[in-house]
């Protein structure tokens, strides 16, 4: 049996940005120390890491002083080259492991991984040219939603194919070797779960989450999902099944389109905590990121146990446009928290933070949420924007 990683250990994090800095939050508090390696200096994680190494993932000789340095690897995005899995699996457990990452990085191995599991996907089919795309497109019909293979995320690497006079438009756009096309869902909701997997095979979840998106990047997150109960258990399911199915340890989300017929599609998965599960920090018994650490370090899994009704609004630069947001002013709203990342400047669409709210029913927490965000931009009204 493996020995669980005990506080005190060192918990290394590939990646730096604000998942790995909530991911260090959660295992300082626990008594471990984190080391991260990254590119960037001075990052979200940086900041709050024991030990912050700046170097490129392709720099193998120091990927391996840095794995040498842990007790266990994990990452916080899906970029993570796989040769660089690779190197730090010699020296100490990668978690998830690097053949999870590898799956969930490329959106065409992805869906058919999960389809070949008996899984359901949204229907798709690989194209490799032009002439692909048209033949494609005749036989599963548009609109479609033509998507790059890799590297893809907050709706970066799409563009949805209206007609088949299009495809040659289209593929010119994305111009890479290797992309997917998917069917159009016409859904009537978006949902997410969150699930942990543990070493000896524990489970827990947390939701289905309700999301909404604005620009193809999640503005609202709330849960519990106003959805028929029997649906929210059909997701739980699902999700065990795909974590399950890729031998997960660790952290993953699992999200789903509920068509407006009843059915559940899997759009995507990540490995790794969420945005979608930014709220668990202040709603649940247990948040998403204090489940990574006691999954990758083989403790058990905490209580999932939703405290309260909740919602979470993501902060992007977009707020900072009129000058420093107005914190007091949202702040007056006693039952929220704000969660800032640290990061040095404000970009338009740049996730810079969170707020949650929770209240009594989760409606009345998403109108606050909505209602408290809009207070922080100065001169200018932005609740009416947001999806």
């Amino acid at each position: 049996m493996t020995r669980p990683i005990l506080p005190g250990a060192t918990l290394g994090m590939l990646g730096s940005g604000q998942l790995g800095r909530m991911f260090a939050i959660a295992a300082r508090r626990l008594g471990y120390r984190v080391h991260v390696l990254s590119p960037d200096t001075n990052t979200p994680t940086g900041q709050v890491a024991d030990l912050e190494i700046c170097a490129d993932y392709h720099d193998l000789d120091r990927v391996a002083e840095f794995a040498r340095s842990v007790d266990v690897v994990s990452f916080e995005f899906e970029n993570v080259p796989a040769e660089t899995t690779e190197i730090c699996q010699r020296y100490c457990p990668v978690r998830p492991a690097g053949s999870v990452l590898f799956t969930s990085q490329n959106r065409l191995r992805e869906k058919t991984f999960l389809r070949d599991a008996g899984l359901p996907v949204t229907p798709f089919v690989a194209v490799r040219s032009v002439e692909d795309l048209t033949t494609a497109l005749q036989q599963q019909g548009t609109p479609a939603v033509l998507k790059t293979a890799d590297w893809g995320y907050d709706g970066k690497g799409q563009v949805v194919v209206r007609s088949v006079a299009d495809a040659g438009a289209a593929w010119s756009t994305l111009n890479v070797p290797q992309a997917i096309l998917e069917k159009f869902i016409d859904f009537e909701c978006e949902l997410s779960v969150v699930a942990a997997r543990g070493l000896d095979g524990e489970f827990v979840s947390y939701g289905p989450m309700g999301n909404s998106h604005s620009h193809h990047i999640l503005d609202i997150s709330i849960c519990p999902a106003v959805i028929p109960a029997a649906v929210a258990a059909e997701a739980i399911a699902i999700s065990r099944a795909v974590l399950e199915k890729l031998d997960v340890v660790g952290v993953m989300c699992v999200e789903f389109f509920l068509t407006k017929s009843g059915q559940l599609l899997i759009n995507e998965t990540a490995p790794r905590p969420h945005n979608s599960g930014h709220l668990t920090i202040d709603a649940h018994v247990t948040c998403q990121f204090e489940q990574q650490v006691r999954a990758i370090c083989g403790l058990p899994l905490g209580s999932s146990e939703l405290r309260s009704p909740s919602a979470m609004a993501n902060l992007l630069g977009d707020v900072w446009e009129g000058g420093e947001p107005d914190w007091v002013a949202a702040l007056k709203h006693s039952n929220l928290k704000l969660h800032l990342y640290g990061k040095q400047e404000a970009r338009a669409g740049r996730k810079m933070g969170h707020l949650t709210v929770l209240a009594d029913q989760v409606q009345a927490a998403e109108q606050i949420v909505r209602a408290a965000r809009t207070t922080l931009k100065r001169g200018s009204n932005i609740g009416n924007d947001v999806g």
